[in-house]
C-alpha cells in the first residue's frame, strides 16, 4: 500500500514541478519580476497539495513536502524557502495531531538551511541541493526516531520514507536542471543567431554600399554572388549578369589573360592581382584592378574565388597626366638648353646677313634668309619661354580689355586675309587676377591659329560670359578647316602640330599659362566646320 502512495505522490510531485517549467517555455523567456516571491508562493501551494496527499501511520502524517523545501532553498534562497515552508507547516498541522515533532523539525530545518545558504554563496545549486539533502537526513534521523522516539523499532519504515524523499529531490532537480540547460542552449542559440545576423548585416551593409565590385566565382567559372555595385558601376541588372559569359563582358584582348589567372588560382591556391577591362552596358570599356583570393573547401581544394575589383580609370588618367607633366618638364628643360645654345650664333648670323644686305641690296636671297632667321628666332623665343621658369606678378585686370586689345593688335592682319572678329560680351567688366602679358600671349596664339585655319576668310566669333559660380568663360569659334575628333586629345602636347611650319609649342605654352592661372582649356571641332576653344578662368574676388 505504501508503494502505491509513494508512486502517486511522486507522480503528482513531478507533474507540479514540471508544469511551470513547461508553461514558461511557451512564453517570453525574459526574467520574471519578483521571481523569488512567486516561486515561494507556488512552492508553498505545491507543498500544501503534497501534504493533502500524505499517508498516515499511527497518527503521524508522511509526505514529500521537504523535497520541495530542499529544491526551493537550493534554487531560490531562504526567502522563498521560508514562504514555502510556512505553507507546508500550516498544511501539516492541519493534517495531523502530532504537532510537536512537526514544529521542532521545521524550526531546526529552517535554521540549518538558512545557515548553509549564507555560508555557501558561490556554490552551484546542484551541489547546494546535495548539502541540503544530507543535512535533512541528519536532522530527520536525530529528531524523528531518536529524540521523539517515532517508530524507533521500525527502521525499514524510516528507510522507505527517506528513499521516498530522495526520489522526489532527484526527480525535481533533474527536471529543473534539464530545463535550465535547455534554457541556456536556447539563449546561446539566440545569441549566436543575433551575432550571426549582426555580422551578416555588417557584411551586407559593406557589400551593398561599396563602389568596389565584389564577386564570388565558382570552379565552373560561374558567378554565385555579385554585389549590387555591379549594377551601379556597369549598368547591368542582376539577371543579366547571371546569364552573361566571361567573353561577353571582359575586353576581348584581356580574356585569355583573365582565364589563365583564374586557372592558376584554382591550381596553385595563390592570391593574384590583375588589371582588365569590363564592358559597360552603354558599350564603353572601364579599367579595373582586381584582387582575387582563393577560398578553400572541406576537401582542401579551392572551391571559390573572391574577386574585389576597383575602377582605376581616374587613376590611369592621373598617371597619364603625371607622365605628361614629366614629359613637359623634360621637353622644357631640353628646349631651353637648345634655344640658349642656338640664340647666340643665330644673332651673329642674322647681324652679318643684315650687314651683307645693306652692302649688296641687289641680292634677292637676303630677304628670304632674314625671314627664315627671324622664324628660327621666334621658335627659340618660344622654346625659352617654355623651359625657363618665369616669376610672374599677379594683378587685377579686366579680361574684356585684354581680349579687345589683342583683337585690335591682330585686326590689320585679319583684314588683309578677309577675316573679321565678332565680339559679344555678357557684361561690361570681367575682372580676373592674372599676369596680363601672359594672358594676352594665350589669346594671341589662339587668334593666330584661328586665322591660319581660315585660308578663305570668314568670321571669328569671340564670346565672353559668366560660367559657374566665380568663373568666366571665353569661347573662340572659327570657320576654318577643323580638326579630326580623334586628334583633339593630343592638342597641347610638345612638338605636336597640324601646321606645316608649326612647332607645336604655341598651344603647349597656352596650356601652361592657363594652368598657372588655375583655369582650364577645352576643344571642340568638326572637319570643314571649324573649331571652338573654351577657356575658363576664375574671377577675381
Amino acid at each position: 500500500m505504501f508503494l502505491l502512495d509513494y508512486i502517486v505522490n511522486l507522480s503528482i510531485f513531478s507533474l507540479l514541478v514540471s508544469t511551470p517549467l513547461v508553461i514558461r517555455s511557451f512564453i517570453n523567456l525574459k526574467p520574471i519580476k519578483q521571481m523569488r516571491l512567486w516561486g515561494g508562493l507556488y512552492a508553498g501551494i505545491v507543498s500544501s497539495v503534497l501534504v493533502g496527499l500524505s499517508f498516515n501511520e499511527q497518527g503521524y502524517a508522511y509526505d514529500i513536502r521537504y523535497a520541495i523545501l530542499i529544491l526551493v532553498f537550493s534554487y531560490l534562497g531562504p526567502g522563498a524557502g521560508f514562504i514555502a515552508g510556512s505553507f507546508a507547516l500550516v498544511s501539516r498541522l492541519m493534517a495531523s495531531e502530532n504537532w510537536l515533532p512537526a514544529i521542532v523539525g521545521w524550526i531546526i530545518i529552517m535554521i540549518v538551511f538558512t545557515a548553509i545558504h549564507k555560508n555557501s554563496p558561490h556554490v552551484k545549486p546542484v551541489r547546494k541541493m546535495a548539502i541540503f539533502y544530507v543535512a535533512y537526513l541528519v536532522i530527520y534521523v536525530m529528531t524523528v526516531p531518536i529524540i521523539f522516539n517515532v517508530f524507533r523499532d521500525d527502521l525499514i519504515f524510516h528507510l522507505q520514507y527517506l528513499v521516498f524523499v530522495t526520489f522526489g529531490v532527484l526527480i525535481g532537480s533533474l527536471q529543473i536542471e534539464s530545463y535550465e540547460r535547455l534554457l541556456r542552449i536556447i539563449a546561446e542559440k539566440k545569441k549566436m543567431e543575433k551575432t550571426l545576423e549582426e555580422s551578416e548585416s555588417k557584411y551586407r551593409l559593406i557589400a551593398e554600399n561599396t563602389s568596389d565590385l565584389i564577386a564570388v566565382l565558382d570552379q565552373d567559372r560561374t558567378l554565385s554572388y555579385f554585389s549590387p555595385s555591379h549594377e551601379l558601376v556597369l549598368g547591368y541588372k542582376g539577371p543579366d549578369l547571371e546569364t552573361m559569359e566571361i567573353g561577353e563582358i571582359v575586353y576581348p584582348e584581356d580574356v585569355d589573360m583573365f582565364l589563365a589567372n583564374l586557372k592558376k588560382i584554382f591550381e596553385d591556391n595563390e592570391a593574384i592581382s590583375m588589371e582588365f577591362r569590363l564592358k559597360h552596358q552603354e558599350g564603353h570599356w572601364i579599367e579595373f584592378e582586381s584582387r582575387c583570393m582563393p577560398v578553400m573547401g572541406e576537401s582542401q581544394e579551392v572551391e571559390h574565388i573572391v574577386m574585389i575589383s576597383r575602377d582605376i580609370s581616374e587613376r590611369k588618367k592621373a598617371e597619364e597626366f603625371l607622365l605628361q607633366s614629366e614629359k613637359l618638364s623634360i621637353v622644357g628643360e631640353l628646349a631651353a638648353g637648345v634655344a640658349h645654345e642656338i640664340r647666340n650664333p643665330l644673332t651673329t648670323i642674322k647681324g652679318f646677313v643684315q650687314l651683307y644686305k645693306s652692302e649688296n641690296s641687289q641680292i634677292e636671297y637676303s630677304d628670304l634668309l632674314l625671314d627664315e632667321l627671324e622664324r628660327i628666332e621666334n621658335i627659340t623665343s618660344e622654346m625659352l619661354s617654355l623651359g625657363k621658369p618665369q616669376a610672374i606678378q599677379m594683378n587685377r585686370a579686366d579680361l574684356r580689355e585684354i581680349v579687345e586689345n589683342t583683337v585690335e593688335l591682330l585686326s590689320p592682319q585679319a583684314n588683309m586675309n578677309a577675316i573679321q572678329f565678332s565680339m559679344a560680351f555678357e557684361a561690361a567688366n570681367f575682372f580676373i587676377t592674372c599676369e596680363k602679358n601672359q594672358i594676352k600671349q594665350v589669346f594671341l596664339n589662339i587668334f593666330k591659329n584661328a586665322m591660319e585655319a581660315m585660308r578663305d576668310g570668314g568670321v571669328i566669333q569671340i564670346d565672353l560670359r559668366h560660367g559657374a559660380e566665380g568663373e568666366c568663360v571665353v569661347s573662340v569659334q572659327d570657320q576654318g578647316c577643323g580638326i579630326p575628333e580623334e586628334l583633339l586629345p593630343r592638342l597641347g602636347e610638345p612638338f605636336y602640330t597640324l601646321k606645316e611650319k608649326g612647332t607645336g609649342l604655341g598651344l603647349m605654352i597656352c596650356h601652361k599659362i592657363i594652368k598657372q592661372h588655375n583655369g582650364r582649356i577645352s576643344y571642340q571641332s568638326k572637319v570643314n566646320e571649324g573649331t571652338r576653344i573654351e577657356i575658363v578662368l576664375p574671377l577675381a574676388s
